[in-house]
C-alpha cells in the first residue's frame, strides 16, 4: 500500500515535486516536464514579442520555470532583474521631460515593430 500523500509547507506543487524527485526515474522526467514547459512559454512569448502585449513578460514567466531546476536560468534572470531595475531606477533618476521623451521613444519603437510586421505578413 502506498503512503498518503502529505502535502509540506509550499502547498501541492512542492510536495508533487518533492515525490517525483525522490526516484532517479522521477528526478528525469521531472527535470524534462521543467524544460519542456519552460519552453513551450519562453517559445509562446517569442510568438508573442511583436503584438503588443506581455511578450516579454511571458518569456520572463518561461524563464522562472526553467530557473527552478537550472543554475543557469537562475543567474540569466537574476542578471535580467538587475539590469531592469537599474534601468528603471535610472529612467526615474531623470526629469520628467526626459521620462516623457523616454516613454514616446518606446512607444515609436513598439509601433514600428507592429507595422514592420505588419507589413510583411501583408506581403505575404
Amino acid at each position: 500500500m502506498t503512503e498518503p500523500l502529505v502535502v509540506p509547507r509550499g502547498g501541492r506543487v512542492r510536495a508533487i515535486r518533492a515525490r517525483a524527485r525522490s526516484t532517479p526515474v522521477g528526478r528525469v522526467l521531472w527535470r524534462l516536464g521543467v524544460t519542456v514547459l519552460g519552453g513551450l512559454v519562453i517559445a509562446v512569448g517569442i510568438v508573442l514579442l511583436p503584438l503588443p502585449g506581455p511578450g516579454w513578460v511571458i518569456i520572463f514567466g518561461g524563464l522562472g520555470i526553467l530557473a527552478t531546476e537550472y543554475a543557469s536560468a537562475a543567474r540569466l534572470l537574476t542578471a535580467v532583474r538587475r539590469f531592469v531595475t537599474r534601468m528603471g531606477d535610472w529612467v526615474r533618476a531623470r526629469g520628467l521631460f526626459l521620462q516623457i521623451i523616454f516613454g514616446v521613444l518606446s512607444v515609436a519603437f513598439l509601433a514600428a515593430v507592429v507595422l514592420g510586421v505588419w507589413w510583411l505578413y501583408r506581403e505575404l
